[in-house]
Order: structure tokens, then C-alpha cells, then sequence
């Protein structure tokens, strides 16, 4: 999708929609070589930028790709840019939810609730016990 509107988004006069178009298309090169390696198996050098991609942290590749995805935003703020770049920021959001990591359960959750109603009232009767 990211291609498609960049190449879309370059068939026009204005230098600012053909050079967001073209940053659209390295967005999206960039992209497969990261994510889908075998549909690079021509590129010599695919495989390496994969291996190099997957050490990466998750929060860094969410801001790598966020950052990719909305530059060419900023450069031309049209409606082609925005749907071309939506799965790019898209998979830098999935990214970043990873990275804070897995939700916690309900029973914990509870269990410092009540750890810290416990503290609280702790401390409240010991103020109290303190004015007397």
C-alpha cells in the first residue's frame, strides 16, 4: 500500500507530493527488507538487514517506523499519504504495544489493591492513635 501511494503520489508537478512519494517507496522497500526478507531473495544484502532489524528492540523499531511513517506526512499532507503511510505507522503502534509488554492479571491487580487499602488504613489508625 505504502508503494502504490508513493508511486501514486509522484505523478504530479508538485516537488513536495513527488518527494513524500518517493520516501513512500523506500518506506515500503525498507519495510520488506525488515519484515518479509523472502521477498527480497534477489538483494544480496536482505538477509543481513533482517538479522540486524530482528535484534532490535521493540520500542526502537516502534519509533524507527513511526518516525519513517510520518515524514512524508509532514512533507505533503494529503490524503494519499496518509493511507499509504497507515500500515507503516500501524506496524510501528504494534510495535510499541509490545514493548510495554504483556497486560497483567486481574488476580494480581487485586492483590496490591488490597496490599495498599491495607497499608492505608494501617497508617490511618495509626495516625489517629497518634492525636490521642
Amino acid at each position: 500500500a505504502c508503494a502504490f501511494a508513493g508511486l501514486w503520489n509522484c505523478v504530479t508537478i508538485n516537488p513536495m507530493n513527488i518527494a513524500a512519494g518517493v520516501w513512500m517507496m523506500l518506506n515500503a522497500f525498507v519495510l520488506f527488507l525488515c519484515e518479509a526478507p523472502f521477498c527480497c531473495q534477489f538483494i544480496e544484502f536482505a538477509n543481513a538487514v533482517s538479522a540486524r532489524a530482528d535484534k532490535l528492540r521493540p520500542w526502537q523499531k516502534a519509533a524507527f517506523y513511526c518516525g519513517m511513517a510520518v515524514f512524508p506526512v509532514v512533507l505533503s499532507l494529503t490524503l494519499t499519504t496518509l493511507f499509504g503511510n497507515a500500515i507503516a505507522f500501524a506496524t510501528g503502534v504494534l510495535y510499541g504495544l509490545s514493548a510495554l509488554g504483556k497486560k497483567g492479571d486481574a488476580i494480581s491487580y487485586a492483590r496490591i489493591h488490597q496490599q495498599q487499602k491495607q497499608m492505608d488504613e494501617e497508617k490511618l489508625t495509626g495516625a489517629l492513635e497518634g492525636q490521642a
